[in-house]
């Protein structure tokens, strides 16, 4: 294996970073109620769907500073069950694009116990804590370190044709972190299981911030994969469009000046910066882009 040693200075302009941690960081409080099942507020839900939330009484106890699911439900498999009902006639009136048919667990907490399990595409309108993992696919070469991108498929229904890492995805109710690391390899970029295990847990990103009246808050569980240069990444399942294996140095151009990443990726490749040396504490804005990586995202 090739060592590329770490750089203790650059030239990149940390300002222009700023701009992510400011488009995924920042909320609205008093347009939003409290999600609480029981005593727990797991969420948060803007006011402009609290009278769609009344016409289902027999499900949420609406007040004026919070949501409540019924008392009634007193289990994650009745409060999913009920819950499934609204949003399936939600979906129907064309409120959900991007329907996936996957659960995303609601939870106090990423290693607490389930209290209901929710689809995908409504996890923003409700305000729950979503959980993803990205995996850096890094490439040694005498020259210095690449990064594999991928560009996503005019087909997603978010962030279409945008900029990836090699592997990225949410977890699903059931999964691990891992799991959907080796299951995402897999599918998105055809890497054998045997070797997406070799991926190491490097860092926790965490982001909060409303947009379109429905709160995204995520904790993103980042791995570095090393790969060999002989290694080319393919994709199976038609949610990558193609491959790119490009120096860091143009992975910085492209945070810095275009947005040609998927939004949340851009933290995920400051991060690495950070990590590698790229960025340090003596360039501009350094403690503070550390900081603002990981936003307090649990009440």
């Amino acid at each position: 294996m090739k060592h590329i040693p770490l750089l203790l200075s650059s030239s990149i302009n940390t300002s222009a970073l700023l701009r992510w941690l400011d488009a995924l960081n920042g909320i609205e409080p008093h347009k939003y109620c409290d999600f609480f099942i029981d005593n727990a507020v797991v969420g948060a839900i803007h006011r402009s769907w609290l009278p769609l939330l009344r016409e289902y009484a027999h499900i949420f106890r609406v007040h004026n500073d919070r949501v409540r699911l019924h008392p009634r439900l007193n289990t994650p498999e009745a409060r999913a069950d009920a819950v499934a009902e609204v949003l399936r006639a939600w979906r129907d009136a064309g409120r959900f694009p991007g329907w996936r048919d996957e659960l995303y667990r609601v939870s106090t907490a990423f290693d607490a116990p389930p209290l209901l399990s929710i689809e995908r595409a409504a996890a923003s309108t409700f305000g729950i804590l979503r959980y993803g993992a990205h995996v850096n696919g890094i490439v040694r070469k005498d020259e210095g370190l690449h990064l594999w991108v991928a560009r996503r498929a005019l087909t997603k229904p978010e962030f279409p044709g945008k900029l990836d890492h090699i592997v990225a995805g949410g977890i699903p109710a059931g999964l691990s972190a891992m799991d959907v690391v080796i299951k995402e390899c897999r599918e998105e970029a055809n890497i054998p299981p045997e070797l997406a295990q070799q991926a190491r847990s490097v860092s926790l990103l965490s982001y909060m911030v409303d947009e379109d009246a429905r709160r995204k808050r995520s904790l993103v569980f980042v791995y570095d994969l090393e790969l060999s240069e002989s290694f080319v990444p393919e994709n199976t399942d038609g949610e990558v469009a193609s491959f790119e294996l490009w120096p860091v140095g143009r992975v910085i151009e492209a945070v810095v000046h275009t947005d040609a990443f998927k939004t949340n990726n851009n933290l995920v490749i400051i991060d690495f910066l950070l990590r590698y040396g790229y960025i340090g504490p003596d360039d501009a804005h350094y403690t503070e882009i550390a900081q603002r990586l990981r936003s307090p995202v649990i009440w």
